[in-house]
């Protein structure tokens, strides 16, 4: 797809979610761009417009053009194989990597959601939920709340959903709820992180994956200490893979910041 096909889709579905948010309420951004705008403020106006959809089932087109673009758009930045990722000296079930997870090609990666599962709905926010969610597609969202109105009630602490990826590389998303801790982690909340660890495991081999890529969970948002965090997830990793030496599982452990890489590396070092 060139750029001025990429200009043009994503104009179309800018259209297209203008329209539908005029017949259904909502967010609206301050001005609409035109149609012949750059790229980039028609995306911006992309993301902020999906993260703040309902979960509506789409029309084909729109799902056709969308999915189009998004798959371009991870393309572009380049994919990475976690068969090219190198395992750690000290454990060779085990790889560090720091990038964008939204670009890994794991048989699962992990999503730091939230007690509603469906998404962050701040407009353009940079949390991984809200990355997830916006290069998935709008399908996530959707499927997401029919687990939900299945089940009645607010997703747990420390447990996981599994879900397609849709446009991501990966085959699934594991969605995990972990703990709260607002900078301060209590027994409870380290309990609770272990939990949520120890689910994602579970779910990865129950839907049959051979890697899964875990986020730092609840060291964002929900201000779990990364120091303490680091530690805890891989410790219960390691405990959980040793306890099920059949499962055959791959996990990267994958960072976006220099400080979260170096916590790790010296951990697994």
């Amino acid at each position: 797809m060139d750029d001025r096909t990429m200009q043009q889709q994503v104009a179309f579905l800018v259209r297209c979610l203008l329209e539908e948010r005029k017949r259904t309420g909502g967010w609206l951004p301050p001005r609409e761009p035109g149609a012949d705008e750059p790229f980039g403020e028609q995306w911006d106006v992309f993301r902020a417009l999906v993260n703040t959809r309902e979960p509506y089932p789409a029309p084909e087109g729109f799902l056709a053009a969308q999915d189009a673009l998004l798959r371009e758009l991870v393309r572009r930045v380049g994919v990475t194989q976690v068969a090219d990722l190198p395992p750690v000296a000290a454990d060779a079930r085990l790889s560090l990597w720091r990038g964008d997870i939204t670009t890994l090609a794991a048989d699962a990666i992990v999503n730091a959601a939230n007690a509603r599962m469906l998404g962050c709905w701040v407009p353009g926010h940079y949390c991984i939920d809200n990355a997830i969610h916006t290069f998935a597609g709008v399908q996530l969202r959707l499927e997401c709340a029919r687990l939900m109105d299945a089940q009645g009630y607010d997703e747990p602490t420390g447990r996981a959903k599994v879900t397609p990826a849709y446009n991501l590389p990966s085959r699934f998303v594991i969605h995990t709820v972990g703990p709260i801790a607002e900078g301060r982690s209590t027994d409870r909340n380290r309990l609770e992180l272990a939990s949520s660890y120890r689910s994602c495991l579970e779910a990865a081999v129950a839907c049959k994956a051979r890697s899964v890529a875990f986020c730092c969970i609840s060291t964002g948002v929900f201000g779990f200490p990364q120091e303490e965090a680091a530690p805890l997830a891989v410790r219960t990793v390691r405990a959980w893979l040793d306890a099920h030496q059949d499962a055959d599982l791959r996990v990267v452990f994958d960072v976006f910041g220099e400080r979260d890489e170096g916590l790790y590396r010296a951990l697994l070092s």
